[in-house]
C-alpha cells in the first residue's frame, strides 16, 4: 500500500477545569487537539495526533506544507525509514518546534495503519502488554489558589484517583493538597521551568515536609541538566523531566548527567511511537524510570496507554483532570475509579467520532 492523502484536523473543545480559565501563551485557554489523518490507497486510515494547544495553527502548517507532500505515495508500512528520511531532511528547521511535532503526529498515525494491517492492537506490534488496565494520576490545572486546590483534589479522589500531580508554584497550594490527602497517597508538583538551582532548592526546602513523589520541571532552562541533577542531588526529593527533551538523544544526555528519576517523553512531541521506544530503552539501561508526559485527549493518550502496557513495571497515565463539553474518543479514555483501560482493537484501538470531529473542527 502507499499513503494517498495526509491531513491536519484542529479541534478545539468544550472543557471545565474546576476553576478559572487562565491564559496560556497570552491566550485564553483552550482544549485544542491537532489530529493527523493519513489515508492509503487501499481506503485504510490511520489516526494520529500532533501536539497541538497554543501551537497547533505552527504544527498544523508544518504538517500541511512540509510534510504531507513528502508523504503523499510513499509506502507507510516503512516506519522507522519513514521517520528517520524525513527528521534528516527536516533538522535544519529546528529538532523541537512545529516540525516535530508534526512528525510526531505522522508517526503515531502510521504505527496505528501497521496495527489495522495486521489486525493487532499497537501494543502488540510492540511486543505484547503486560496488563490491560493502568492507573491514572490526575493532573490538575493550574488554579493559583490554595482552596481550589484543595477544592480539587478532594473532587479528584472522590473519583477515584490515588495520585494527584499539581501545577501550581507555591508552597501553600501543596500543603493545600496534601492536608486533603492520606500522608502515604501519591503527590506530585509540576511547576514548568521557573526557578535558577538556587530558587529550586529554596523551593525543595519549604514543599519538602509534604512529602512530594517528584519535583517536575524545576529549573530554566529545561535543557540545564546539569542543574537539574544538582537539584536531585541536594534538594531531597526525587526530580522528574523530559516533555520538553527534542530528540532521544537529549533524554541519552538528561540521563547521562544523572538528572532525573523519572523521564517524561510525550509521544506528540518527541517524534511518535518510533522515538518514545528509543527512549524506554535508554531508560532501562539507565535503570530511569519511564513516566511519560500524557495530558492529552486524542490518539496521544491512546499511543500513550499501548506503549505503557508493554513495560514491565506497572506505570502511571497522566490524564488532564478536566471535563470535556465533547469527547471524540469517548468510552475509549474513559478513567474509572482511578484506572483507564487499554483498547483491545487494532491499531490504537479506537477512531475519533466524525460527528464531534466535524461539530469542533477549527474552519
Amino acid at each position: 500500500m502507499t499513503i494517498r492523502r495526509a491531513e491536519a484536523i484542529p479541534l478545539s473543545l468544550p472543557f471545565e477545569m474546576g476553576g478559572p480559565k487562565p491564559f496560556f501563551c497570552g491566550l485564553p485557554r483552550q482544549m485544542e487537539i491537532l489530529l493527523i489523518r493519513i489515508e492509503t490507497d487501499s481506503g485504510l486510515v490511520g489516526w494520529g495526533e500532533a501536539f497541538g494547544f497554543a501551537i497547533w495553527p505552527a504544527t498544523r502548517s508544518a504538517f500541511e506544507t512540509l510534510v504531507a507532500p513528502q508523504v503523499v505515495g510513499q509506502d507507510e508500512a516503512d516506519i522507522a525509514g519513514l521517520s528517520e528520511k524525513l527528521q534528516r531532511q527536516f533538522h535544519i528547521l529546528g529538532r523541537g518546534g512545529a516540525a516535530m511535532y508534526a512528525l510526531s503526529g505522522l508517526d503515531i498515525a502510521l504505527w496505528d495503519l501497521a496495527g489495522k494491517k495486521a489486525g493487532k492492537p499497537l501494543s502488540a506490534l510492540l511486543g505484547g502488554a503486560k496488563r490491560t488496565s493502568l492507573p491514572a494520576y490526575a493532573s490538575l490545572m493550574r488554579y493559583g489558589d490554595a482552596a481550589l486546590v484543595a477544592r480539587n483534589t478532594v473532587e479528584a479522589l472522590k473519583r477515584g484517583y490515588r495520585a494527584i500531580k499539581l501545577h501550581e508554584v507555591g508552597a501553600a497550594e501543596v500543603r493545600a493538597a496534601r492536608a486533603v490527602m492520606d500522608a502515604d497517597a501519591a503527590l506530585m508538583m509540576d511547576v514548568n521551568c521557573p526557578w535558577s538551582v538556587e530558587q529550586s532548592l529554596r523551593m525543595a526546602d519549604e514543599v519538602r515536609a509534604s512529602n512530594l513523589l517528584w519535583l517536575e520541571e524545576p529549573v530554566w532552562p529545561p535543557e540545564d541538566f546539569a542543574g537539574l541533577a544538582e537539584v536531585r542531588q541536594r534538594g531531597g526529593i526525587k526530580t522528574a523531566a523530559g516533555e520538553n527533551c527534542m530528540s532521544s538523544q537529549h533524554f541519552e544526555q538528561m540521563m547521562l548527567a544523572g538528572a532525573v528519576d523519572y523521564a517524561q517523553p510525550s509521544v506528540t512531541k518527541i517524534g511518535g511511537v518510533t522515538e518514545f521506544m528509543k527512549v524506554a530503552g535508554m531508560a532501562a539501561r539507565h535503570q530511569v524510570t519511564l513516566m511519560p508526559h500524557s495530558p492529552y485527549f486524542g490518539p496521544g493518550l491512546l499511543a500513550t496507554l499501548h506503549i505503557i502496557s508493554t513495560f514491565a513495571a506497572e506505570t502511571m497515565v497522566e490524564y488532564s483532570f478536566t471535563d470535556l463539553g465533547a469527547n471524540p474518543l469517548d468510552d475509549a479514555i474513559a478513567v474509572r475509579d482511578g484506572c483507564i483501560n487499554v483498547p483491545q482493537g487494532p491499531g490504537l484501538g479506537r477512531d475519533p467520532d466524525m460527528a464531534i470531529v466535524e461539530r469542533y473542527r477549527v474552519k
